[in-house]
């Protein structure tokens, strides 16, 4: 597939919200839901993925993944964005304290209270940071019906199924499966039955 291609060589919000048009029209409403996913990943001011993501869900009657505070905090910029924001924020911190010193200058209020706010942003940029990481974990269910089992094997006692776009979250990894809890349940799903949201 075109699309599936050119987001595998260069991952782009606009190339992800093109293909998740694309899998929309070819029925696979659960890889549809994961690319737009990624495209607000890359991009969360991307309107389009936005937009198609709520009627996806709506038309699919499946819910946004469960997010932590700290998880919601990370979806305010691009996630590549807090690791700059980070360092920058920690080196205007540290200038500000430092320079009057090189300089042998008095430190004045606006440096002590740039020091301050950068300090702020450095320790709030982290936190979203751990967000980021965190979000890495959720999941969206692909196939139609995907078993939900009791242990990592295929013969094994089914707990529940799990409709298509489904969220879940990773909690572990048993070969070729994953050890997933969702708002209603937890248990074991094959790998190629669930998208990772930065996979």
């Amino acid at each position: 597939m075109t699309f599936e291609k050119s987001v595998q060589a260069h991952p782009s919000s606009g190339g992800f919200v093109n293909l998740g048009i694309t899998e929309w029209q070819r029925g696979h409403a659960g890889a549809a839901i994961l690319a737009w996913e990624r495209a607000t990943w890359i991009d969360p001011f991307d309107e389009s993925a936005v937009q198609n993501l709520k009627f996806a869900r709506a038309v699919a009657q499946v819910e946004e993944p469960e997010l932590r505070w700290f998880e919601t905090a990370s979806t305010w910029l691009p996630a590549n964005a807090w690791v700059w924001l980070a360092g920058a924020s920690l080196w205007l911190a540290v200038g500000a304290l430092v320079l009057p010193r090189v300089l042998r200058r008095r430190k004045s209020g606006w440096q002590q209270t740039l020091a301050a706010l950068g300090l702020c942003a450095f320790i709030f940029s982290i936190t979203a940071n751990v967000g980021v990481v965190s979000r890495m974990d959720i999941g969206f269910v692909l196939k139609k019906n995907a078993p939900l089992r009791l242990t990592p094997t295929g013969g094994s006692e089914l707990t529940s199924t799990l409709s298509v776009g489904d969220p879940v979250r990773r909690l572990k990894t048993r070969g070729n499966y994953f050890f997933v809890r969702t708002p209603m349940a937890a248990g074991w799903i094959e790998r190629n039955q669930v998208g990772l949201i930065n996979d």
